[in-house]
């Protein structure tokens, strides 16, 4: 019993409860882990065999840790228990008892990889448009229905399913559903969706079968409860309904993957099905600050639907949260990585003391520039480096090809992309016709109609024709990169292709894509990037120097900060925490604001986000933000508002720590020093509220981003119509002061102006569609 020395009085009513239903509320930073790990020895200390103990986990690391923590309490006896993740426990199960259903216990176990190929076959075999029936589209269809106990005859005779699929232009996705089930039990393989599915099949339609499981396990435990789904309740559900032996441990504050099917009905409800169930909670944080617990208890207070605890801590105090306001999504990136730059210095720590935490992928960009340009190593978990992403190579490999037509490995990625029914075989032909006539690829594919005829020549010699127009606009002296890439993007068809393809993973790619277009547009706007080199080909060439391998190095040297959204970070804990793109329409996502449900799911995202910091929690947000290719600008987030404010104070003169330029990367420019004025958040006119601190009015939002300046505008300054502008005209801006045009630009997206200002603050060029400018 000496391991309930180390626990708390909740903790060890916990670990000591047997007999019964048990809901463990465990608060974040709580404990949860240990409790589990004793809980399981206990039981088997009092006599329970490990083999009537099933312990389920979301993932396969969190179940080897527990495993690897009883072992060292119990010993052997913990390679007894039944323990991992739902699909390979329920797996388990179908092996022995899949016959029941027809399997044999040699089936096999389809990826998401394999399935969406036989989709993409069934597709294609019924004669429909692969561009509409996407394997994609195609595939979370079916796993959506898969997981809310929906089968393929249930589906096409379900009238509201019918209608919501003829009213998205899927009218044969019930034919496909079914067609899909059938070719998968003919090759006696499930895919991952079916190893619940078909448990919970097994489990209704042969009680026997079912009997024998809820003899055998006597007592169920479920980890991260929150994140299960109506399939997974329903099976855990089944097995504990003759003992009552449930335990489940979970935290309905951070149940936030709605998206994947979770319900947090699932554990706001237990007590429906459970009347005599013991509800426990955790509530001592182990982890973090007084300052970050209690922040975090003030944002999770705002939502109504939640089970009532009061998370507290005994660890020190701690540093305040702190506040970076930036200027735009570039400065962002720039800022946060000086502060991570000087904390390592004054603070003596390593990169992987710290953390930067994001809404979507797509936001690693500025930050992994900014890094590699100070020489910080960093690590993007759950997702690809930003360049290395399928949809952005892609699209990149386009721009290459375009510019240079001997890039064979661009050929060969983009021929296809998206779909010409151009296969292999063709693609083989055409270089074997290259190396024969000892010419280009290129130029075969130019000139197709010499090498081959048919339907195939057509449409190559439509690629072609695509690529020669590309050309033509690439070798344009008019057109920026921007205008190109932009152009390229949609003729091409890529963006069009993401854009239809409505899946949470296609939306996310869509959005990548967008963000490069956004890197293209900061680079032509960048008053430091020259006129004449604002074309494709240096945009490229600055890419292919920021996208070099930056894999583990060769000696070993792991540290390096982590970079993640929010999503992956859940269980993490960091030194140092930077939650990024603090914004409305960001975080909340303007894609979670539908329902107020969407609204407290988002706002649980951010609790999360807070409780991964145990030192120091800091928050970013950009005034204004590249979105589409424009400049827009941006308001904070509506959850800053709702931290207590006394947990709160400006990031104060983030600056460039360094000055020895023999240390930064070659053609690094230096910012200018910001430092930010830490306001009083105990005065009786900010204690209520950060808004009126984070939020400026309209009127004194800059137009564009620049160093600071302290230029007052005229008391009679009202901002002038500038459509009418022209080159002399003299104006007044409401940061940079007195100004002569000196050209009006009208061949981008946007008309600029470029404008000589007096004194030294020079030429700037301004999207006339933001600045804020008073006609003389």
């Amino acid at each position: 019993m000496d391991y309930l020395q180390g626990l708390n009085q909740p903790q060890q009513d916990a670990v000591q409860h047997i007999s019964g239903p048990l809901m463990i509320i465990a608060g974040a930073g709580s404990g949860k882990t240990r409790v589990l790990t004793y809980r399981t020895a206990h039981l088997i200390e009092k006599g329970v065999d490990p083999f009537q103990i099933l312990l389920l986990t979301f993932t396969n690391k969190a179940a080897g840790e527990m495993r690897e923590r009883i072992e060292k309490v119990i010993g052997n006896d913990a390679k007894n228990l039944w323990m991992g993740t739902f699909h390979s426990v329920f797996a388990k199960i179908l092996r022995f008892d899949g016959k029941h259903l027809g399997y044999t216990s040699d089936f096999s176990i389809y990826d998401t990889d394999d399935s969406k190929s036989l989709i993409r076959s069934i597709v294609k075999e019924r004669g429909l448009d692969d561009k509409i029936y996407k394997p994609n589209v195609v595939f979370n269809r079916i796993s959506g229905a898969k997981n809310r106990l929906i089968g393929p005859d249930d589906y096409m005779n379900n009238p509201i399913i019918s209608a919501d699929d003829t009213a998205a232009k899927l009218p044969e996705m019930g034919k496909l559903y079914k067609i899909y089930a059938t070719r998968c039990f003919q090759a006696n393989a499930m895919d991952f969706d079916d190893l619940l599915f078909n448990t919970n099949l097994l489990f209704r339609d042969h009680p026997a079968v079912l009997d024998k499981y809820q003899r055998k396990f006597k007592y169920v435990m479920v980890d991260e409860f929150q994140d299960t789904n109506v399939s997974q309740y329903l099976i855990v559900k089944k097995l504990s309904d003759i003992s009552r032996n449930l335990c489940v441990v979970g935290d309905d504050a951070q149940s936030i993957y709605a998206f994947r099917g979770a319900s947090i009905d699932n554990i706001l409800n237990l007590e429906k099905d459970y009347p005599n169930m013991t509800t426990i909670k955790l509530e001592q944080n182990y982890r973090s600050t007084q300052n970050i617990v209690e922040a975090a208890n003030s944002i999770i207070a705002k939502n109504k639907n939640q089970l009532k605890k009061n998370v507290f801590t005994e660890n020190e105090e701690g540093s305040l949260i702190e506040l970076i306001k930036a200027s735009s999504d570039n400065e962002e990136g720039r800022l946060v990585s000086t502060h991570i730059f000087e904390s390592k210095m004054n603070l003596g720590l390593r990169n992987t003391d710290f953390a930067i935490l994001y809404r979507t992928n797509a936001q690693s960009r500025t930050f992994e520039e900014s890094l590699r340009k100070l020489n910080i190593k960093y690590r993007i978990i759950g997702g690809l480096s930003f360049y290395q992403r399928r949809e952005i190579k892609d699209l990149l490999a386009y721009f290459r090809f375009v510019i240079n037509q001997n890039d064979e490995e661009a050929f060969k990625r983009i021929i296809n992309l998206p779909k010409r029914g151009i296969g292999d075989t063709t693609i083989a032909k055409i270089t074997i016709t290259a190396a024969e006539q000892q010419i280009s690829v290129w130029e075969v594919v130019a000139n197709i109609r010499q090498y081959q005829a048919g339907r195939f020549a057509d449409t190559i010699e439509g690629f072609a024709d695509l690529i020669k127009s590309f050309k033509i606009m690439v070798e344009s002296q008019k057109k920026d990169a921007y205008e190109v890439a932009s152009h390229i993007a949609k003729s091409s068809g890529l963006l069009r292709e993401l854009h239809d393809d409505k899946t949470v993973e296609g939306l996310s790619r869509y959005e990548n894509v967008q963000e490069l277009l956004n890197s293209i547009k900061e680079f032509v706007d960048n008053p430091d990037t020259g006129t004449d080199e604002k074309n494709l080909a240096t945009f490229l060439q600055n890419v292919s120097l920021m996208t070099t391998a930056d894999e583990d190095d060769p000696d070993g040297d792991n540290d390096r900060v982590t970079m993640m959204t929010i999503h992956g970070a859940k269980g993490l804990e960091f030194n140092h925490v930077y939650v990024v793109g603090m914004e409305e329409d960001l975080f909340p996502s303007q894609m979670m604001l539908q329902s107020r449900a969407d609204l407290e799911e988002e706002r649980r995202l951010f609790y999360v986000a807070i409780t991964r910091a145990e030192k120091k929690l800091m928050m970013s947000y950009a005034e204004t933000r590249y979105q589409w290719g424009r400049l827009k600008p941006c308001e904070p987030s509506r959850f800053l508002d709702e931290i207590d404010p006394k947990y709160l104070q400006f990031a104060k003169n983030i600056r460039r720590a360094v000055e020895d330029t023999q240390r930064l990367p070659q053609g690094f420019v230096r910012m200018s020093n910001r430092e930010q004025k830490m306001p009083d958040f105990n005065t009786p006119d900010t204690k209520t509220s950060v808004a009126n601190l984070i939020r400026p009015s309209t009127s004194t939002r800059p137009a564009v981003t620049g160093s600071a300046n302290t230029y007052k505008p005229s008391a009679d300054f009202t901002p002038s119509d500038t459509k009418n502008l022209a080159e002399g005209d003299r104006v007044e801006h409401l940061k940079f002061g007195f100004g002569k045009v000196k050209k009006i630009d009208t061949n981008g997206t946007d008309r600029k102006a470029i404008i000589q200002f007096e004194g030294t603050i020079g030429e700037k060029t301004l999207l006339l569609s933001f600045a804020k400018l008073r006609i003389l």
